[in-house]
């Protein structure tokens, strides 16, 4: 069973926008879609934003990144305006 769910991560991810505003995530589709392009960035060479995962499948950490808000997703309109990436990795702050 995955850790956290699917739903854990949307309600993460979720958690940033004001009321009232349409979510940045809808379905587990996006989540799909953000965690395996962040695992892809990190099987290409870019550090894990996490401590202590060391020896972990790329999948995995990009999973707990997310679940820990050092990854953030972006709504369409935002990796317009300032990237055309749809992930944004954040410094590790721990």
């Amino acid at each position: 069973m995955l850790h956290p769910s699917y739903s854990d991560l949307i309600n993460v991810v979720n958690s940033e926008v004001e009321p009232g505003e349409q979510p940045v995530v809808q379905s587990r589709y996006s989540i799909v879609i953000a965690t395996a392009k962040r695992a892809r960035q990190i099987i290409a060479g870019e550090e894990p934003l996490v401590r202590g995962y060391a020896g972990k499948k790329p999948l995995s950490i990009a999973v707990e990144e997310l679940y820990r808000g050092k990854v953030k997703i972006m709504g369409d309109d935002e990796a317009e305006e300032e990237d055309p990436e749809m992930i944004e990795a954040e410094d590790i702050q721990e």
